[in-house]
């Protein structure tokens, strides 16, 4: 028989006895396809198929010596090799492109051929021992001071009396490590729900499937670890700073937390988030919801906070509905009778994790987990403001990446998981919970309850005693903020800059460094601010006021205080250009220089 591709035309030969399952297999080695990822026909117009079977022989299909059969691709699969056109290696990463289904389908952007870079706290925790060590009890050792007993001997970094003792509610994610691997060699594997590619078996889903590419099925558990034990805010002025569009607006808004980790010196193998400031991306906000846009700056703003020793380590949110404006309290919104986090917001931190995944050296790909954190600012039981914090489980940020969690539009705790179809396979999921007769059982998860997938993480602030990043009495204008008394511009800066008690403090703000690099007068690069990026990091205040006068700092500085000059009085003869400080005359409405407008900042 001829088959005819969009290579050409090739011969095979078969008998009619065998079974077309034996038809394809034999396609595939002739043409040296790429998958099995195609189908056969005996018409040109794709309507009488082949069907692929281990029990149909090929006789009857009414297929006779010398017919004609037609390949084509299924769901647009690549079955022949592609020329490379340039230098670049055939087997580069490739970033899978977000489904409907969620909003996380990403690829390390960070992923080199010589494998992730584990993070520097990673690196010290793997350095120490772990274990717990306690003095010796003077009712029940009965050995001197050199001696050792079950009473004082050392405890392992989980255990459960330790930690139940201390109140704290999960073991450290080093410390499970240490658990799984005391004795044993272990390989970490992400929780996949998607079909196996490169099954030769069958046709691709949905014509076929087997027991050896079929994801298995799912059951939710509570994860018992976290990756992140506290999130540590340097001063409550960040955050008081963030409130304060809400406090304009009652618009709720989002935000990313920049900081660093750090070892936490009260949790067992511990890792703590120490928060050093609130970015805000572009966003558009309303009393219900937010938006997020792309943010254009975003790059640029990480690598102004790797030179500061500052990395993004959380997002944090509002959900703030005000109860009394004059004591200022707020309604309560979450608790244990509605629900902690909704699912859209689990969808979304699953998202922020997946884009920030967290390098393993116990991970068969090099990742596992995420030190990602969501912060959430509502209300308490007291209708005070206060602050939670969040992580979603490992078998959560899967759901959100294979595109299987949906929210709810009925009842924010729950989430739902999406329905088999032609396009997309979705494998059983089920969670745990007890019956009337007190025994646990299994409960398909189409409505899921989303506690099933957060992990609590303590939020609270540091004392005065430390020494921040950034100044907490900074008043700059954060970006991004529509209103009129929160525009950045170049007179806001020269304002900030002369109510600072020093230049110093006025640039140790990251909101005023990463307006230095992107206003539109006179933007500066990162080489050019690296001197002042390195002394807000060293607090070297004659640094600062060395990079003060630069040429590319004097000029920018310049036009801001020339467009933070009074406006000239309508019967003078001059006024000066905001822009570019020429003088141009009254009646001009523009500049004669620049065609600056007159009254443009």
């Amino acid at each position: 028989m001829r088959v005819q591709s969009s290579e050409g035309t090739t011969r095979v030969e078969m008998l009619d006895t065998e079974v077309t399952s034996r038809l394809y297999e034999r396609v595939h080695d002739t043409l040296n396809l790429n998958s099995f990822g195609f189908a056969l026909h005996k018409d040109r117009a794709r309507k009488q198929e082949i069907s692929s079977s281990k029990s149909r022989q090929l006789r009857e299909f009414g297929l006779q010596h010398g017919d004609m059969l037609y390949l084509s691709p299924v769901n647009g699969t690549v079955l022949f090799d592609q020329p490379s056109t340039s230098s670049e290696p055939l087997n580069k990463p490739l970033t899978e492109h977000s489904t409907e289904a969620g909003p996380s389908t990403v690829t390390p952007s960070n992923a080199v051929s010589k494998g992730p870079i584990e993070h520097e706290v990673d690196l010290q925790l793997y350095r120490l021992s772990g274990s717990i060590h306690r003095q010796r009890d003077e009712k029940l050792c009965r050995h001197n001071s050199k001696g050792c007993c079950v009473h004082c001997s050392a405890l392992e970094p989980w255990d459960e009396g330790y930690l139940k003792e201390h109140n704290i509610k999960h073991m450290s994610f080093h410390a499970y490590l240490r658990k799984m691997t005391s004795g044993k060699f272990i390989t970490l594997d992400e929780l996949s729900c998607k079909i196996k590619p490169g099954c030769k078996e069958h046709p691709p889903w949905p014509r076929g499937i087997c027991s050896s590419c079929q994801p298995g099925a799912v059951t939710l558990t509570r994860q018992p670890y976290r990756h992140v034990d506290n999130v540590l805010l340097e001063h409550a002025a960040p955050v008081e700073r963030f409130l304060s569009y809400w406090r304009a607006t009652g618009h709720q808004r989002v935000g990313f937390l920049y900081g660093r980790y750090e070892l936490h010196p009260d949790v067992p193998l511990g890792i703590r988030a120490r928060v050093a400031a609130v970015y805000e991306p572009p966003q558009e906000c309303s009393r219900d919801a937010v938006r997020l846009a792309p943010d254009d700056h975003a790059a640029l703003l990480d690598r102004l906070a790797a030179r500061l020793g500052l990395e993004r380590v959380g997002w944090i949110f509002t959900d703030l509905l005000p109860l009394d404006l004059v004591s200022g309290t707020v309604q309560c919104l979450r608790g244990v009778d509605t629900h902690f986090l909704s699912a859209q917001e689990c969808i979304t931190a699953g998202h922020f994790q997946n884009e920030h995944p967290n390098a393993c050296r116990h991970a068969s790909s090099g990742y596992f987990g995420s030190k990602f954190v969501t912060v959430c600012v509502t209300g308490d039981a007291d209708n005070h403001i206060h602050l939670e914090g969040y992580q979603v489980s490992g078998q959560c940020a899967a759901l959100v990446r294979d595109g299987i969690l949906l929210p709810t539009r009925d009842a924010p705790e729950l989430g739902y998981i999406r329905d088999c179809s032609p396009e997309q396979y979705v494998p059983d999921v089920y969670y745990k919970e007890k019956d009337a007769y007190g025994n646990e059982v299994g409960v398909s998860a189409k409505r899921l309850p989303v506690a099933y997938l957060l992990v609590d993480v303590p939020v609270g602030v540091a004392p005065a005693a430390g020494q921040p990043t950034f100044d907490p009495r900074a008043t700059f204008p954060p970006a991004h903020r529509p209103l009129q008394q929160h525009v950045q511009s170049l007179a806001a800066l020269h304002a900030h800059l002369e109510r600072s008690e020093s230049f110093l403090a006025a640039v140790a703000d990251l909101h005023v460094l990463l307006f230095l690099a992107t206003n539109d007068a006179a933007p500066l690069t990162v080489d050019q601010l690296a001197p002042l990026l390195d002394a807000v990091r060293r607090r070297d205040a004659p640094a600062a006021e060395a990079w003060r006068s630069t040429p590319a700092a004097a000029a920018l500085l310049a036009r801001a205080a020339a467009a933070a000059a009074p406006a000239a009085a309508p019967g003078s003869q001059l006024w000066t250009c905001p822009l570019c400080t020429f003088h141009n005359a009254a009646p001009l409405d523009a500049c004669e220089m620049c065609a600056m407008p007159r009254n443009a900042m």
